[in-house]
């Protein structure tokens, strides 16, 4: 009998852990504002890189877009890092 006892708790466990995660299953909206934060944190450096390395371009005389392309790629980094940690978190 001590075995059904076993099996009964076990079948009962695993419906409430069912239950449970069928409640908190993520909304199509939730998804979508994770999603948008992702972007966000991803696109927000590359941009600001974008401009603070145009600005800097603009300051030397002549074509040039070393700050520009450099800040982008620092932008790049730094997004990857961001998307990185509020995943891990």
């Amino acid at each position: 009998m001590r075995p059904e006892k076993d099996l009964e708790k076990q079948a009962r466990r695993q419906a409430q852990r069912m239950k449970k995660a069928e409640q908190e299953r993520p909304t199509l909206l939730g998804q979508t504002v994770y999603m948008g934060t992702l972007g966000l944190l991803f696109i927000l450096p590359m941009v600001g890189g974008a401009y603070l390395g145009r600005w800097l371009d603009s300051l030397v005389t002549g074509y040039s877009v070393r700050w520009t392309m450099s800040l982008i790629f620092v932008g790049i980094m730094i997004g990857a890092i961001n998307v990185y940690l509020f995943i891990k978190e």
